[in-house]
């Protein structure tokens, strides 16, 4: 009798696989449903009084950022948005656009019993993993649209977690290009994938050109981690914050929010033994922009801020070499290289176990260095297209679609 050992990370991985498939396979059959049910019906659609035109769901606060441009833009033009929330405290509350209508909807199965009966035409939201595990699509939801919150990689969301949108947001073409390659591989039909920008990085972008000057300041390096066991807390541990602060510069330490929920033990263990001081600073903004503002280098690993700080602030980086394991997500379905591993040596240096206890020399030479100007804005054009333009292109998309999913309703 042969014995076979599948670790895991390989049994997660072919869980997900399965779970994918058999999801796949679920949409074909309601898309099929869905066409005999028009060609039935000679293609119109009877649609509720109370249907919502336009609804946003968002799972956290921190994304608020990620839709205010677009909120903005809707209220404009003279839409209503109903905008629903899985955070108490959303910012949106203290936002007064003509048309908005946020809502505090809770989370887990309250918040998915909501979620599962929308009565909409088009859902905008940054959230993964639609028609995958508990959130459903409502049967009486017209369209999904999907936005990126970051200036990064498309395939870096755990497997299937954009599968069954009808449209995603997008940056740059190579992530159209990862999008439709992964669509052929699963037997997909095409979404609709427009490149309309960054909204959120255009405001920030805008914010920055308006803000007063900084006044002088010390040196100031930010360490502003991603979580998990491929993060550089779970690979370097408290070591990090030891060499840092040997440089003699301010540090500033910006966990991941996810970090404080998953890795609770770890948090704590490293703010109790590294306590905020006159040369350390823990902070946990909502709002990242002062903290980006104030430092004049970032070090972090394959979080999305890494984009932020460079393509908005223009600074360089450094970056860590977590080997990152694939296997969970979209990526793992690709043969080609991430995106991502040819732009970071462009922003900065990478920062491995064999430079490790160079870190000083690595963050001078990032700060001296005028190399990383070039390599800053070839990255920029990739992956931030229409900057400045984000949020009209994303409403200009968004009404042009209601109005074509709305043209041969019954009244």
């Amino acid at each position: 009798m042969i014995l076979m050992y599948i670790d895991p990370g390989t049994g997660s991985m072919l869980v997900t696989v399965i779970i994918g498939i058999l999801g796949a396979a679920l949409y074909s059959v309601k898309m099929l449903w869905m066409k005999l049910r028009m060609k039935m019906g000679s293609g119109k659609v009877a649609v509720e009084k109370k249907r919502t035109p336009f609804v946003i769901f968002s799972d956290n606060k921190r994304y608020w950022s990620v839709f205010e441009p677009i909120c903005r833009e809707m209220s404009k033009r003279g839409k209503e948005v109903v905008y629903l929330t899985a955070s108490e405290d959303d910012p949106v509350f203290g936002c007064d656009y003509a048309g908005l209508s946020p809502k505090f909807i809770g989370s887990g199965n309250k918040m998915y019993a909501k979620l599962n009966y929308l009565n909409a035409t088009v859902v905008l939201s940054t959230t993964p993993g639609l028609d995958v595990y508990q959130w459903k699509r409502s049967p009486s939801a017209g369209y999904y649209v999907h936005i990126l919150h970051a200036a990064s990689e498309v395939v870096l969301y755990r497997m299937f977690g954009i599968d069954y949108y009808d449209a995603v947001l997008l940056s740059g073409e190579y992530q159209r290009e990862d999008i439709r390659k992964l669509e052929k591989l699963r037997a997909l039909p095409e979404k609709e994938l427009p490149i309309i920008g960054i909204p959120y990085m255009d405001k920030m972008a805008k914010r920055l050109e308006e803000a007063p000057p900084l006044p002088p300041h010390e040196r100031t390096v930010l360490l502003a981690p991603s979580w998990g066991k491929s993060a550089i807390f779970s690979v370097y541990g408290g070591k990090i914050l030891d060499l840092l602060l040997k440089t003699g510069y301010r540090i500033i330490v910006r966990p991941h929010p996810q970090s404080f929920l998953s890795e609770g033990d770890l948090m704590a263990e490293l703010m109790a033994k590294y306590p905020a001081s006159d040369r350390l600073e823990w902070n946990r903004d909502v709002d990242n922009f002062e903290v980006l503002r104030r430092s004049d280098l970032l070090i972090s690993d394959f979080s999305g801020v890494i984009f932020d700080f460079s393509l908005v602030y223009g600074k360089p980086i450094i970056y860590t070499d977590p080997n990152f394991d694939t296997a969970p997500y979209d990526a793992w379905w690709l043969k080609d290289p991430l995106w991502t591993v040819s732009a970071l040596p462009r922003l900065g240096k990478k920062l491995t176990e064999e430079n490790f206890a160079e870190l000083g020399r690595l963050i001078e030479e990032c700060l001296e260095s005028p190399e990383f100007e070039r390599g800053i804005a070839e990255v920029k054009g990739e992956t931030w297209q229409h900057p400045g333009e984000g949020a009209v292109r994303a409403v200009d998309y968004l009404l042009a679609k209601y109005d074509e999913l709305t043209k041969d309703e019954v009244e």
